[in-house]
């Protein structure tokens, strides 16, 4: 249905792909994964409308060929009344509205000439294509799949975002096209609303491509994996966990490789060096060509080094430093924090963070976690105390709250302390920004880019709390593990707002759940048993854990250089992953 042939394209200080090739065939369920900024955004835009870029090599797609759009970004029109079904349902009302003005006309006519006919036909050719027919109960199942129905006739301005976002999912999956791009559908989703979204996914017959870092609908969903990494494109049809354990086995078969040639590049490296030295000592021809001989090898050696875009992609340096430790205390208090707009939101809300607490924030979209998070923040509540002792960070899901669009990452950083462009330059390398991307405009990154400058700003800070809301989102899988590994690493409190199941059990002591306008505490032993006994299959957590422990005991042979023992590792988390 769709293929690129030796496909390059990118912008005047970066190129994106280099003659990359892959195909999408009918009723594949594809990922789309890599690194944020890598370009996933941009060829998903190129092909909604390839007439638009200049690119080099072929992008072919069949003809007739449609492909419908679910953006990563998306805002509830307030000032618009209207239904959610009513919303959903305004495609099919519009072919149906076209195809009686046609009949209209062939009515009026004594002979329906060929024009009047084609316009019939192509009309009657979608009505059929949507199931226009039974557009009311397929709206109505795919809400039900969803979890929806209670949404149905509810005003579309009273959605929250993340239910707004599955809406659209819904829209354009029920418009039945050929291609399904979706850009992060799972973004700022709740724990039920991600797992109408795995419903909604797994249940879709038609081809997606769904560009996504989420943990959660990688090991549970899609058929095909399409990885972009430095450039390159790779291909793996079959499921995520599957796709892993191969970039596990191909690193090691690298590393080892890699060693090897290390080894001789040294041994010979050495004998460079004596052979100058004999060359600047002695005149001799001898010495001469044997000199030019191993150079040659040299650059032969250096030239084979193993190129390896998909399994060496480097973690961004998340360093979070705590100022001021507490040993023991309290780092936050709110006791009977009421909140309310047109209607009560929280009511009474009381709990305490102590000086060396991590504690997630968890609740439905629109149950008023960020409202709570801005108000601590603002810290203009009687109910809300905070010590002279506590020095508090906030990191904004809006990144306009972090960095001005219009400013460039150099100025951004300088207005940090940093005293040159050259310390800017080191310093953001740690988090993936080349030194070409520095005059780059904060507004023109992707939504990760923009999520790790804003890591990379609060790495530069001292605190003893940190208040994060959705710092997840939009991260790739490596920059959320070095999320996890700072927060875990963090000597003050966290307190994270927070949809990620991993990024909570990883690095969190407790959580904080939101329902019914009130807060309560709950241990993670019992939050795990409860996600797991909603969202996951019977014994997935057990041997998620066995799969996690095998992965590090491959990556500590790894280390070791120990290549034998990492092979035999491997067999073992291969045979956990059959049983998944």
């Amino acid at each position: 249905m769709i293929e690129l042939k030796e496909f390059s394209y990118g912008f005047p200080n970066k190129d994106l792909y280099d003659k990359v090739s892959f195909t999408l065939e009918l009723g594949q369920s594809c990922a789309f994964i890599g690194s944020s900024g890598c370009g996933k955004s941009t060829l998903a835009e190129i092909l909604m409308d390839p007439e638009r870029y200049m690119f080099e090599g072929k992008l072919l797609i069949e003809e007739g060929t449609s492909i419908a759009y679910v953006s990563q970004f998306y805002d509830v029109d307030k000032s618009k009344t209207i239904s959610v079904f009513e919303y959903i349902a305004e495609g099919f009302v519009a072919v149906e509205n076209e195809l009686a003005e046609v009949c209209a006309k062939m009515g009026t006519v004594d002979e329906v000439d060929e024009t009047l006919m084609d316009a019939y036909q192509e009309v009657m050719n979608r009505f059929d294509a949507m199931e226009c027919g039974d557009y009311i109960s397929n709206i109505e199942k795919k809400l039900a799949l969803a979890d929806m129905v209670n949404k149905r006739d509810l005003d579309l301005s009273k959605l929250s975002g993340g239910e707004f976002k599955l809406i659209q999912v819904i829209k354009q999956m029920l418009y039945k096209p050929d291609l399904l791009i979706m850009d992060e559908p799972d973004s700022f989703l709740d724990f039920d609303n991600l797992n109408s979204l795995k419903h909604l996914i797994n249940s879709y017959k038609g081809t997606t491509l769904t560009i996504t870092h989420s943990r959660y609908l990688l090991n549970h969903c899609f058929n095909k994996i399409i990885h972009l990494e430095n450039k390159d494109i790779q291909e793996f049809d079959g499921r995520y966990i599957e796709y892993n354990f191969e970039l596990l086995e191909k690193k090691i078969e690298l590393q080892e490789l890699s060693f090897k040639d290390d080894e001789e590049i040294a041994r010979n490296e050495a004998l460079i060096k004596r052979l100058r030295d004999k060359a600047s000592n002695y005149d001799s021809a001898a010495n001469g060509k044997s000199l030019k001989a191993r150079v040659k090898i040299q650059e032969r050696l250096q030239a084979r080094r193993i190129k390896s875009p998909f399994v060496s992609i480097r973690k961004p340096e998340v360093n979070f430093v705590a100022a001021d430790v507490l040993e023991e205390g309290t780092a936050l208090e709110v006791n009977g924090f009421n909140l309310s707009f047109a209607e009560d939101i929280l009511e009474d809300v009381s709990f305490t963070i102590g000086s060396k607490d991590k504690v997630g924030i968890i609740g439905a979209n629109g149950a008023g976690k960020t409202s709570l998070i801005r108000a601590i923040y603002a810290n203009q509540d009687e109910a809300i105390t905070i010590p002279d002792t506590t020095n508090l960070l906030y990191l904004s899901q809006n990144k306009e709250d972090t960095f001005a669009g219009e400013q460039d990452i150099y100025d951004a950083f300088l207005d940090l302390d940093f005293a040159t462009y050259t310390e800017v330059s080191e310093y953001l390398s740690k988090f993936g920004f080349p030194e070409e991307k520095m005059t780059q405009k904060i507004g023109s990154l992707s939504g990760g880019e923009k999520n790790i400058l804003g890591l990379a700003k609060l790495s530069t800070l001292q605190s003893n709390l940190l208040i994060l809301d959705e710092p997840t989102s939009h991260l790739d899988t490596y920059a959320q593990i070095a999320l996890e590994e700072a927060i875990a690493n963090y000597e003050g409190a966290v307190l994270m707002i927070s949809h990620d199941f991993y990024s909570i059990v990883n690095c969190l002591d407790y959580v904080l759940i939101i329902e019914d306008k009130q807060i309560r505490k709950m241990k993670m032993k019992k939050f795990k048993r409860m996600i797991y006994g909603k969202h996951f299959e019977k014994e997935y957590l057990e041997k998620e854990k066995m799969k996690k422990e095998a992965e590090v005991k491959v990556e500590t042979a790894l280390l070791a250089k120990d290549f034998e023992k990492a092979k035999v590792l491997a067999e073992d988390l291969a045979t956990i992953i059959e049983g998944m």
